[in-house]
């Protein structure tokens, strides 16, 4: 059951994540959006415009990578507090067409220093989502020592 502090503690993730998602040059440049945050939890999304199509008007596989990277970040983050990627890997499923990516990243197993994280990533085509990239990475926490 969640209770008062719980809920504080949520909202305060939240509020961090959007601050660091704002101070974000590049974010900013694809025009990212958090849409939520739990702890090990987050869900992104990214409006899909012209500029991040290829040559057949498919979504650009370095705009769902660069979404996956940061929702694995995020959840990570998100146990750790400030975090950076160590790696990731990325398989694309299908090709992306429609009007939304969506990144819904959680975290499986966390050490001392470091979480693996899991990311599936959506399209949104007509109201219909399709699963068009699964990625796997590992985060680590900044701030630690050791």
């Amino acid at each position: 059951m969640e209770t008062v502090t719980d809920h504080q503690r949520a909202g305060d993730i939240f509020q961090l994540a959007e601050t660091v998602l704002n101070n974000q040059p590049f974010s900013q440049l694809m025009g990212a959006e958090l849409m939520s945050l739990t702890p090990g939890s987050v869900c992104l999304e990214l409006p899909i415009t012209e500029q991040l199509l290829q040559q057949h008007g498919y979504v650009h596989g370095g705009a769902i990578s660069y979404l996956a990277d940061n929702a694995l970040t995020f959840a990570g983050g998100s146990l750790f507090g400030d975090a950076l990627t160590m790696e990731f890997k990325i398989n694309y499923i299908a090709p992306a067409k429609g009007s939304r990516l969506i990144a819904r990243a959680d975290a499986l197993n966390k050490g001392s220093r470091s979480v693996v994280c899991r990311c599936d990533i959506w399209v949104l085509d007509d109201g219909e989502e399709r699963l068009c990239a699964i990625a796997q990475g590992t985060i680590m926490g900044r701030n630690r020592s050791g």
